[in-house]
């Protein structure tokens, strides 16, 4: 055999396996992870590491904890509940404020969403979102309870995935002598599926403060690949993140991110 009838017959067995059922299920899974209120049960373990906070270069490692649990409420609707349930560890981010680890705040969001898309193909979802100061330390948390509204639209476009999740936060309960929460968080996103389970995505994660007139702007890079542990998807994700705007006593330059996200399709 030659080298190029190797070559061809080599690409030809590629194209088979990327075609095949197994593969096809894989990729398809993969792209619903692109979709933050994809009817999917999913439970992402995500760790972010994060420098450069205050005078003393301090820097953090927060554990996300975000389960995603859509629930059927008829024929046409779903309610997706999404949970953003952070653990902290951290040292010196206020100039030297010493070590601190523990939970930090909690998000909750529930989206009311279409179980189809628009005529033009859009997948949309909007409902409330809630703070709620479950941190466990002065220093990794507001202690204030907060609430708004959220919404999320995005379009899945054969291999592409691209949209958008933005929610606004005010405060109304908590301690006095904490500071306000009076947040947008905004989060557009765009991401390609292989058709072998690989997902190249890039977001940020801005938030503007009105209350200080800040923007904090993490731009995310990142990779993922879907596998299978017998019947059990799993998505492993790395990647790095850029602080192209942050306060003054904010993380500063380069961080990284992990995950793992396990996946139960319905």
């Amino acid at each position: 055999m030659n080298l190029t009838s190797f070559s061809s017959g080599l690409i030809g067995i590629i194209a088979i396996a990327a075609a095949s059922p197994a593969f096809a299920q894989e990729a398809d899974l993969a792209k619903q992870l692109s979709n933050p209120i994809a009817s999917l049960i999913s439970v992402p373990f995500q760790v972010n590491y994060d420098r450069g906070y205050g005078p003393d270069d301090g820097h953090r490692v927060t554990l996300n904890i975000q389960p995603v649990i859509p629930i059927s409420l008829n024929e046409d609707w779903n309610l997706i509940s999404r949970t953003i349930l952070p653990v902290i560890s951290q040292d010196d981010i206020a100039g030297p404020s010493g070590d601190q680890f523990g939970l930090g705040d909690t998000v909750q969001s529930f989206f009311f969403s279409p179980k189809e898309p628009t005529a033009g193909g859009i997948i949309w979802g909007a409902g409330p979102v809630f703070l709620l100061p479950t941190a466990t330390d002065d220093l990794l948390g507001g202690e204030k309870w907060g609430i708004g509204p959220t919404v999320v639209a995005l379009k899945q476009d054969g291999p592409w995935t691209y949209g958008a999740l933005v929610n606004h936060i005010w405060s109304f309960a908590g301690d006095d002598d904490r500071a306000d929460v009076n947040s947008t968080f905004l989060q557009p996103f765009v991401s390609y599926t292989t058709p072998d389970a690989w997902t190249f995505a890039v977001n940020t994660e801005s938030t503007y403060d009105w209350e200080s007139d800040k923007w904090s702007v993490p731009i995310n890079f990142q990779v993922s690949k879907l596998v299978k542990f017998g019947d059990q998807p799993v998505s492993f994700t790395a990647g790095a993140r850029y602080w192209a705007a942050a306060p003054d006593n904010g993380p500063q330059g380069w961080g990284a991110r992990v995950a793992v996200t396990f996946l139960f399709p319905k």
